[in-house]
């Protein structure tokens, strides 16, 4: 059954991807490359030791690889595509956005969604080779499994709308290249994709702590791993609805202050 007009704009990155097998090749080697990289930088951090910060070498090694993936669930090229708001903003066409029967915010969502979606194959296919290869552990029970998967998800939302703030400042700002890529930078150092937000000094974890940031990635990682026990999974799963709930009010509030900013002549 075909899909509903609407919803087809969830396959507009995706079917990108999949219509330029080289580009799925690459992306397929740069992720194996990665675990493999990953996994032997902390498992020779921990050759002359058993624990550091808390974190033996196996939760090391099991959130350093998971952050790995997880990161692909949002990795597309979108600039292939000529599909991101920054390079509709530079030559103008983000004034379709705006003529279209769809809304823009429920065309930006849609695509975010198929691209989560597609992402998710991506890791839950590598998920399950490093498993199954013993370069991570399984959860250690199916009630962390459970907490984990519904962290993600809002970790997820979270990431959604902190990306799409991000795309927002493009409607405010002329050359806005470099702002764009230090606020990505802030997003992966402050969510702990690089590195487990306990190896930092107390001031940068506190200072974390009243951002978005870690609950995209470090929270649901730290369930899985166990540095975040089940009776203070409560807690975080609260503190995380809560940003989604915050922030869905904010972007809400950009798009229309946004909408007033489009000119048909570009950005």
């Amino acid at each position: 059954m075909a899909l509903p007009p609407a919803w087809r704009a969830a396959r507009v990155t995706p079917l990108g991807e999949l219509h330029t097998p080289p580009r799925m090749t690459a992306a397929l080697l740069r992720l194996a490359v990665q675990v493999v990289l990953v996994a032997s930088l902390w498992h020779g951090l921990y050759a002359h030791t058993s624990t550091t910060a808390g974190m033996s070498r196996d939760q090391a090694v099991t959130y350093a690889v998971l952050a790995v993936l997880a990161s692909r669930l949002r990795e597309l090229d979108q600039y292939a595509a000529r599909d991101t708001v920054i390079q509709h903003m530079h030559f103008g066409t983000i004034v379709y956005w705006y003529l279209r029967p769809l809304s823009p915010q429920r065309y930006y969502a849609l695509r975010a969604l198929g691209e989560q979606l597609y992402g998710l194959v991506w890791a839950l296919a590598g998920y399950a080779v490093c498993l199954a290869a013993e370069v991570v552990d399984p959860p250690r029970s199916a009630a962390v499994a459970g907490v984990f998967a519904l962290s993600l998800l809002l970790g997820q939302w979270i990431l959604y709308y902190v990306m799409l703030a991000i795309d927002q400042l493009c409607f405010f700002t002329l050359r806005n290249n470099a702002a764009m890529l230090i606020l990505i930078f802030a997003q992966n150092l402050l969510s702990g994709v690089y590195a487990p937000l306990w190896f930092f000094p107390d001031w940068f974890v506190t200072m974390s702590g009243f951002l978005p940031f870690q609950a995209t990635l470090s929270v649901p990682l730290s369930l899985y791993v166990g540095r975040i026990p089940l009776s203070d999974a409560g807690s975080a799963l609260l503190l995380q609805a809560a940003w989604v709930a915050a922030l869905a009010l904010f972007t809400r509030l950009v798009w229309r202050l946004a909408a007033r900013q489009v000119i048909s002549q570009g950005g």
